[in-house]
Formats: structure tokens, C-alpha cells, sequence
């Protein structure tokens, strides 16, 4: 089997100007941005990724949130449509790396509108968050594209935060974590377990019991350790003021 790979875009020097909507816009540290940038992608090689840089998009502010722009299942690629028309500009070299990667195309296309930061996978479910960068169209489009991978589409109202993952991500076992007070409804999920900060519902998963985690939820690290999963931490702050979290800075293919 060939290593675990995971797309990356390094930040855009206009990432200042990148896009807020439920926070106050902050100033950025450019140089900071990107040592956190730099070390984000070194967490994911330590742990068995081979990181694979997208071609810069310096003119994307926020394309170093390489994440909304394609959804992966398995060797299939799903390029989406970002409800804020501005982002669409980013996913010209998406489509060429997963195809430079040697995978199945689809795409999300008018009128539907999507961002991968608002499609969570458990298991053979995956969750899809109404925001206002997705719409029931593109969810729709989701649903009749993951079928014939066997896999049910599940759309969770989401209103308090930017992206369904902005309030949701789940563990390996298919526990659903997530702030309480950015979720919707946390009976939309079969297993929801509560956390104590923001930042701390975000995780990537790294394999075996790795968990990829901001350095501003200490709390919640703390939490899952004792639950036996092994917190790695990284800082990013910089990218947290743009309301980015772990998971929208990369995107791992397995296989």
C-alpha cells in the first residue's frame, strides 16, 4: 500500500484579507502564519503523511484552506462550488492535484454550492452542514454522487458557525465531539460527546489512536487522553482568526 498522502496549500501573502463571518475580523501575523503553516505540515509528516503541496494560489486569501475545496472518499474526488464567490478562484489547481494524484472527478455544479469544511465522514454516513456557504442543492448533488459508494448523505442545520466542522468533528471510534454551544442540534449525531473549549472539536484523525489537535484546546486534550487517544498539538493561532481550524488546512488520502 502506498503511504498516506496529504494535500496542502501554503498561505497566500493576502491571507489578512481572507474572509470572517461569525467573528471579529483581527489583525494576522503574515510571518507567524506561516511558520504555523510550516510546522502544521511537519505534524502531519511526523506522522506518517507525505505532505503534497497544491500549486500556490496567492491571489485566494484563504486558499491555504485547502479543505473546502474538495471532498475525497476512497480514490473519488468531489470538487465543490464555494458559496462565497470569491473562493471559487481556488480550485483550479485543486482539480490539478487530485488529478495529478490519479483520482475520480466529480463537481459540484450550479446551483448547488459547497465547502468541504461542511462535510463530516463517520463511517458509511456522512454528515452535511446547511450553511451559508452549502445549500440543499449541492447536498443533494452530494447525495446522488455517494451513493453508488454506498455511503448515506445526512444534512445537519448549522447556523452558529461558519461550517459544520467549525462545531463538529468525530473521533476514529465514530464519536461525534463538538462545543455545545456552537451546535445546532448534537442529537443529529448517533454518538455526541461533549468538549470544553471551541477549538477543542476540531481533530484530525492521524491513524492508530493520533489525534491532530489545536494548541488552544489544553482542556480538551486533556479530556481524550483519558479517554486513551494521544493528543498532538499544534499552534494555530494565525489561522484560527480567520476561522480556520486543523482540519481545514489539509486534506489526507488514504491508499
Amino acid at each position: 500500500m502506498s503511504p498516506a498522502r496529504a494535500l496542502v496549500r501554503r498561505p497566500s501573502p493576502r491571507l489578512a484579507d481572507g474572509l470572517v463571518t461569525h467573528i471579529e475580523k483581527s489583525a494576522i501575523d503574515q510571518d507567524l502564519a506561516e511558520r504555523q503553516w510550516r510546522d502544521y505540515v511537519e505534524a502531519l509528516r511526523d506522522n506518517g503523511f507525505q505532505p503534497v503541496e497544491v500549486d500556490p494560489a496567492d491571489d485566494c486569501p484563504d486558499g491555504v484552506f485547502i479543505e473546502d475545496a474538495v471532498v475525497v472518499y476512497g480514490d473519488l474526488a468531489v470538487l465543490s462550488r464555494s458559496g462565497a464567490p470569491e473562493r471559487r478562484g481556488e480550485l483550479p489547481t485543486a482539480r490539478a492535484a487530485v488529478e495529478a494524484a490519479g483520482m475520480r472527478i466529480a463537481e459540484i455544479t450550479e446551483p448547488g454550492t459547497l465547502d468541504g469544511g461542511d462535510v463530516l465522514k463517520v463511517g458509511r454516513t456522512v454528515y452535511v452542514g446547511e450553511t451559508s456557504r452549502t445549500n440543499a442543492a449541492a447536498i443533494g448533488q452530494l447525495r446522488e454522487l455517494l451513493a453508488p459508494e454506498g455511503l448515506e448523505v445526512v444534512a445537519v442545520p448549522t447556523t452558529t458557525v461558519l461550517h459544520l466542522k467549525s462545531a463538529v468533528t468525530a473521533l476514529p471510534d465514530g464519536t461525534v465531539i463538538g462545543y455545545p454551544p456552537l451546535v445546532d442540534d448534537t442529537g443529529a449525531f448517533g454518538k455526541f460527546l461533549a468538549v470544553p473549549e471551541e477549538a477543542g472539536a476540531h481533530v484530525v484523525l492521524l491513524g492508530d489512536d493520533r489525534l491532530l489537535m489545536a494548541a488552544s484546546a489544553p482542556q480538551t486534550a486533556d479530556v481524550l487522553r483519558g479517554l486513551g487517544w494521544t493528543p498532538v498539538l499544534v499552534d494555530i493561532s494565525e489561522f484560527e482568526k480567520l476561522e480556520g481550524c486543523v482540519t481545514c488546512l489539509s486534506v489526507r488520502l488514504r491508499g
